[in-house]
């Protein structure tokens, strides 16, 4: 039974599913919705869609997407405000502000709110504040990683995370990691609290290996043979994600095939590199995949790898390791809070010959896919909303 509501919360995030991406920013979703589900916490959500001056290409469906709905139990809010492709970072933040606060403030008028929440640190924080602001409500903000290392790296983004800081009530960060690089750039250390990610325990759950290769052959299309090893990598297809250093890692692993889970801008390249080192047969390309078609995934693969040049802490990792198989990842982000023995996998140098030898390590030491889940018992969506909203109750006691 979901328990009364007696706190009312308004996120605010750019980084959430809608009708043209229905995977952006799922965990989100999955968060919120664990939110207001498990606590005493209503949720409200506002998810601004960037639009520019000209619709065209991609953003005609992103325009169809600025529809309002009710989905993962409350109500999602999606108003457009002006985007500037590729050059208007410094300006999105104001320019967010200026498309939610006339919307924010009937919600309020209507139903008052305790606190309003930025789910990514950079736009959404900077545009939290200025609406918590004109409300006369606290505020708190959510750090994921690629929010605070690419943005911080600016000048103006960096200026902006601090006062974000200095003015919020509290912030969050998805790792001990992350925390350290925020107060690194200046944040207010005493104001980090750390909120891990969550999965849906019973869906990433180890898997019975029998029949799980002739699955994956069916499914996917992989020709996987009795003597292959299947490697995955699932992530967007993007350069920070390192899915290169597994396909040039692959070509001094003859008896492996690799399945890129994920879409990308980096998807031509990735495929003409496999191509040109030769391992194109070997290497499967597999887009998006829905979650309830991960596991069988997972399952069959001996380790995931994902050596990306940063992270905070990513699903995928938890995903992978929940299903009973190590990882093979860079030591980036919430790495070392994750593999902490050999069961879960190994952390190694953003190499390809560091990746070969890491996967070589794994699959010379067959692990036992219970101890490898149990490694991450902790990790569930029920645990993610009831500290969400401990850490929420704190903000406004």
């Amino acid at each position: 039974m979901t328990p009364a509501k007696t706190r009312r919360v308004l996120s605010l995030s750019t980084l959430f599913p809608n009708s043209a991406n229905p995977r952006f920013g799922i965990f989100v979703a999955r968060s919120l919705q664990a939110l207001q589900q498990e606590t005493q916490w209503d949720v409200t959500a506002i998810n601004p869609i960037g639009l520019p001056p000209v619709i065209f290409g991609r953003y005609r469906k992103l325009a169809e997407a600025a529809q309002d709905t009710r989905e993962f139990g409350f109500d999602v809010h999606r108003p457009s405000f002006r985007l500037l492709p590729k050059v208007g970072g410094r300006f999105n933040p104001k320019l967010i502000a200026r498309a939610v606060l006339p919307l924010a403030r009937r919600l309020h008028a209507r139903t008052p709110f305790d606190l309003i929440d930025a789910q990514f640190f950079y736009p959404d924080g900077p545009a939290a504040m200025r609406i918590a602001k004109a409300l006369g409500l606290p505020f708190t903000v959510k750090a994921r990683g690629a929010d605070i290392h690419h943005w911080g790296a600016r000048s103006y983004g960096r200026e902006a995370l601090r006062e974000t800081s200095r003015k919020s009530a509290g912030m969050l960060a998805v790792c001990e990691a992350l925390k350290d690089d925020m107060t690194t750039l200046g944040l207010d250390r005493d104001k980090i609290a750390v909120h891990y990610t969550g999965i849906d325990r019973d869906l990433f759950r180890p898997l019975d290996h029998v029949g799980l290769r002739a699955r994956v052959r069916e499914t996917f299309g992989i020709p996987l043979d009795a003597r292959e090893t299947l490697l995955l990598s699932v992530g967007a297809l993007i350069e920070r994600k390192g899915q290169a250093l597994a396909i040039k890692a692959l070509a001094d692993l003859p008896d492996a095939r690799l399945a890129l889970v994920g879409k990308g801008d980096r998807e031509a390249s990735l495929r003409a590199l496999a191509k040109e080192i030769g391992v194109s047969d070997r290497v499967h390309f597999l887009g998006a995949v829905d979650p309830e078609m991960l596991p069988p995934l997972y399952s069959a693969a001996s380790a995931m790898v994902l050596p990306s040049a940063s992270e905070g802490l990513a699903n995928a990792w938890v995903e992978a390791l929940a299903c009973g198989t190590p990882i093979v990842i860079t030591d980036v982000g919430g790495a070392r809070e994750l593999v902490r023995g050999p069961e879960a996998g190994v952390i190694v140098a953003g190499t390809a010959r560091a990746v070969r030898d890491g996967i070589r390590l794994v699959l010379d030491r067959p692990s036992d896919p219970a101890k490898v889940s149990a490694s991450v018992t902790e990790f569930s969506w029920k645990a993610n909303g009831q500290a969400l909203a401990a850490y929420y109750d704190r903000l406004v006691a």
